[in-house]
């Protein structure tokens, strides 16, 4: 809005804020910016999964990813007739791009790509 007594000679309203509070130019409206280092979320989740835990399977210790022990918690769970576990297993399945392969003997999940 402009006034004839209004010593501004911009407008100023929604998306056009007053020249002195605007961004100068060459000055950086985030000096320090991001720091080094800081990691985002998936950085943090891809680190957990590969951190490894100690299994006892069959009476023996070995070391293993996280992500293979829960792949193997869920994978038991849905041979053993638990039907959220078995859907879980079925979105994993999906969500890698496994596709069936067509044997006799039995099932076979190949991975493209």
């Amino acid at each position: 809005m402009k006034y004839s007594n209004e010593p501004f000679d911009c407008d100023v309203g929604y998306c056009k804020p007053p020249l002195h509070s605007r961004f100068q130019k060459g000055k950086s409206p985030n000096p320090r910016g991001r720091p080094k280092g800081s990691a985002n979320y998936l950085t943090l989740l891809q680190r957990v999964l590969g951190q490894k835990v100690a299994v006892t399977e069959d009476g023996k210790r070995r070391k293993i990813t996280k992500i293979e022990a829960a792949m193997t918690q869920l994978l038991n769970k849905a041979a053993l007739g638990d039907t959220r576990a078995f859907q879980a297993t079925l979105k994993v399945v999906t969500l890698l791009g496994l596709k069936p392969e067509q044997e006799t003997g039995g099932l076979t999940f190949i991975i493209e790509g």
